[in-house]
């Protein structure tokens, strides 16, 4: 009897396993129907998923076990137009954050468009859950208290959405936790004492939220922990020195863009792993503690904008491995006098009188000679004495900004070495002697000297073949360097604050000589041919110099193959005339401003050829004749500025046709007639400036949008409307409107040149499912590397606005330069009479 009831025994149980398999993998199938319901797709991300394709384990983004039970979910958010929002980010753009440089495979799903809506709470259902990852798309609301209870769940990466609410105080689960990624939300509140029940942490990443209060010690118990990133919160408090006790595997701390204060704590000398260490934006005071020359491994230092004085511990020179440094003070230069610096500050909401940084000497011999940096960053510290001049080998050096501080002495000889060196800043110091011929400066995509006591006359510069250059808007291609990151962020933040565009050219190249004693006459143009390409955008700027001979037609040489051009020669001696065939010398001519020169002559009717012409400034010289009627013909064309020459006959009606002009400034001339009647129906102008010219008649009513209208010279009087204001109002700003959506780029129908998915120009331009069901140790480093590299850039918003003082014309004054931007530096300004 009891031999018979065996095979009864094992059906029924075989029956009762097959009910309960079957029983979950249809519970985890409708789970996924019900989280499909909770969000919006109007882009079919979610296709696959429905109830027609009954094996719910070939959905896109969807991994099971064996027993067909859902262990993973993983959906990462398309590209829909990325607007530069950092709680949203977009598919493409998580993708220029080089996740794939460290092994990470999230997929794009080859779609455009992200996930809406919110989180089903019956995702705590799907019992076998050990990823859930569904960053960069746009899902809200709070994060369902039921994920909080799966015990198996490993990876939790919910980055770049709109979560908001708080981290929950206690829950029951996540006991396996190792990555824990719910950076750049709305979440608020503190960082609850119940997350250290996850021991097991190997990457924690709570950075771009609301977070309050301090960082919690606790967060020193994670033993295992590789990445730590609380970046971009409201957090206070002093860094924890028990950081430094248990952080035998920590590769990367960020901490960045918080209130935190205190010393760095010297225990970090322990976290000999340590890659990236990233400190700037608090407040940090103190010296820099020497035992940070234990960390042999540290690839990136920042401490940038914080209260850290003192010297340069020499100790550093230890750090072998460290390729970048930034130490600089990120608000705008300090003004010499006190006063204007105590004005200066008191404007800053939430700065306080020593909030950056002020270190004392130069900078040690042990850190310039360090054989892989690439980047030293230090302007504005304060640093003196002679530039440093032994930089080893410098075989690795390719970025060194040293602006706005107190280095003498000359550059001969130097960086004549560094083959590699493509950027340097030594602007605003108080350097002399020549230039050295040596220096690689066609092959440098970056190249500021100005604001210094250099004299002679600009070399033909001797180079080689010119290394390759990272694009400040591309890919940053393989490798598993986190030093990548910051130089193209430092690149891309280089042309932004510089008003350089950001269009559709992968490389931006400038050149400034501005503001020293330059003399001769312009005999080259120092691009080296590897620079010279379509898509390259060219600045040389060499103003207020004493630069001489005719007008430097040698400038528009190699014009034509580039994307775009920009020449400021103002404020030097430069005579001669304009070239008759200027038109068809430069045709990607996009700014010129050779103002307060000595140039005679006419302009030229073929300046109507250069159709890309975004402003042009020839005030302040000798010209004769009259206006050219071909300027109507440049259909980009925004701001003119003629003033302070001797110009003669009406102004051509074909202006009124310049939909585009926004600033006309043609006073003070010898200008007759009337003005245009269909200047009136100029949208865009909001500053007309004709005052001490021989204009009769009454001025067209109609300039509603006009904001700048100066006249003494009509005998009637000005008709003033509602939105019209004098130019003494204008704030130092000879421009009310700011120049905040120019762009070089030609393609655009729109003269701006805007686009959504490009900061402004001038101003302020499918992966197959993964067959393994959890994550590798080196998976888990590198999210963490990846982090990093995202953190990195995403950080820094460095403004460097170059506050020029120069000559000006006899007979005229003008207003505050300081606090004007780029076309200030291309010498537009109101004029009134002295």
């Amino acid at each position: 009897m009891k031999r018979n009831s065996f095979p009864v025994i094992l059906i029924f149980f075989l029956l009762c396993f097959c009910s309960s398999v079957y029983g979950g993998v249809v519970s985890d199938k409708s789970v996924l129907l019900e989280f499909k319901s909770f969000v919006s797709d109007p882009h079919g991300i979610l296709s696959s998923w429905n109830s027609s394709n009954s094996y719910h384990c070939s959905w896109l983004g969807v991994t099971c076990n064996l027993k067909s039970r859902v262990v993973s979910i993983s959906i990462t958010g398309g590209d829909d137009g990325f607007e530069g929002n950092s709680q949203a980010l977009s598919c493409s753009e998580s993708l220029k954050f080089p996740f794939r440089r460290f092994g990470i495979r999230r997929n794009c799903s080859n779609r455009v468009g992200k996930l809406e809506g919110k989180l089903s709470p019956l995702i705590g259902k799907l019992s076998q859950l050990r990823v859930l990852s569904l960053p960069y798309n746009e899902l809200s609301g709070e994060i369902p208290l039921e994920i909080w209870g799966l015990e198996h769940l490993e990876v939790l990466d919910l980055e770049g959405n709109l979560f908001t609410g708080k981290l929950p105080c206690g829950f029951v689960g996540l006991r396996k936790l190792r990555v824990l990624n719910l950076g750049f939300n709305r979440l608020d509140g503190e960082i609850p004492i119940s997350l250290s029940k996850c021991a097991g942490l190997e990457f924690l990443n709570l950075a771009g939220n609301k977070l309050k209060g301090s960082i919690p010690r606790f967060v020193g118990s994670f033993f295992r922990l590789r990445g730590l990133y609380l970046a971009y919160n409201e957090l206070n408090g002093t860094v924890p020195a028990v950081l430094g006790s248990k952080c035998q595997y920590l590769q990367h701390l960020d901490v960045s863009g918080n209130s935190l204060f205190g010393g760095i704590p010297d225990t970090l000398g322990n976290c000999r792993q340590l890659r990236t260490l990233l400190l700037f934006s608090n407040k940090l005071n103190g010296e820099i503690p020497r035992e940070l020359g234990q960390l042999g491994r540290l690839e990136v230092l920042d401490i940038s904008r914080n209260l850290i004085n003192g010297v340069i511990p020499a100790e550093l020179g230890n750090c072998a491995e460290l390729s970048v440094l930034v130490l600089s003070n990120l608000f705008e230069t300090w003004p010499n006098d006190k006063n204007k610096s105590r004005e200066m500050l008191a404007s800053l909401p939430s700065v306080s009188n020593h909030e950056y940084n002020h270190f004392r000497g130069s900078i040690p011999t042990e850190i310039t000679t360090l054989p892989k940096l690439r980047v030293l960053w230090a302007p504005r510290v304060t640093f003196e004495g002679k530039l440093p001049s032994n930089w080893g080998g410098c075989e690795s050096l390719e970025m060194v900004n040293l602006a706005h501080n107190g280095f003498g002495g000359e550059i001969n000889g130097i960086f004549g070495r560094c083959k590699k060196l493509y950027y340097l800043d030594l602007s605003s110091n108080v350097l002399s002697g020549q230039l050295d011929e040596k220096l690689p400066v066609p092959c440098m995509t970056f190249f500021d000297v100005s604001q210094n006591l250099m004299s002679s006359s600009i070399p033909r510069f001797n180079y080689n073949v010119c290394p390759r250059v990272p694009s400040s808007n591309s890919d940053l291609g393989e490798g598993r360097d986190p030093s990548h990151g910051y130089v193209s962020f430092l690149l891309y933040k280089t042309r932004l604050a510089n008003h350089l565009p950001f269009s559709a050219a992968t490389l931006a190249v400038i050149h400034n000589y501005g503001g020293n004693n330059f003399t001769g006459p312009i005999r080259w143009l120092p691009i080296a041919p590897e620079r010279l390409a379509e898509q390259t955008d060219y600045a040389f700027l060499a103003s207020r110099n004493k630069l001489t001979g005719s007008f430097p037609g040698i400038l528009f040489g190699k014009c034509d193959k580039l994307h775009g051009m920009i020449i400021n020669v103002s404020k030097n001696q430069i005579s001669g005339l304009i070239p008759l065939n200027i038109g068809s010398m430069c045709g990607s001519l996009r700014f010129l401003d050779a103002s307060e020169n000595q140039i005679a002559g006419s302009i030229p009717q073929s300046i109507g050829d250069l159709k890309f012409l975004v402003a042009l400034n020839l005030s302040g010289n000798k010209l004769q004749g009259q206006i050219p009627a071909s300027l109507y013909r440049l259909k980009y064309l925004k701001h003119i500025s003629l003033a302070g020459n001797n110009l003669i006959g009406a102004i051509p009606s074909g202006l009124g046709q310049s939909d585009s002009l926004q600033e006309l400034e043609i006073s003070p001339n010898s200008l007759s007639g009337k003005i245009p009647q269909n200047t009136v129906k100029l949208e865009n102008l909001t500053s007309f400036l004709l005052d001490n010219s021989k204009l009769s008649a009454q001025i067209p009513s109609g300039f509603n949008n006009v904001r700048s209208l100066s006249s003494n010279g009509p005998s009637e009087p000005l008709p003033l409307h509602r939105r019209v204001m004098n130019c003494s109002n204008a704030h130092g700003n000879p421009f009310p409107n700011s120049c905040d959506t120019f762009s070089l780029s030609a393609s655009s129908p729109d003269p701006t040149g805007s686009n959504r998915d490009q900061p402004s120009d001038l101003t302020s331009s499918s992966e197959t499912k993964s067959e393994s069901t959890g994550l590798r140790p080196i998976e888990i480093a590198s999210i963490a590397s990846a982090s990093a590299v995202v953190s990195i850039l995403l950080v820094l918003v460095i403004l460097f606005f170059y506050t020029k003082n120069g000559y000006q014309t006899p007979g005229f004054r003008s207003l505050n330069e300081t606090k004007l931007p780029f076309l200030l530096t291309l010498g537009f300004r109101c004029y009134t009479r002295t």
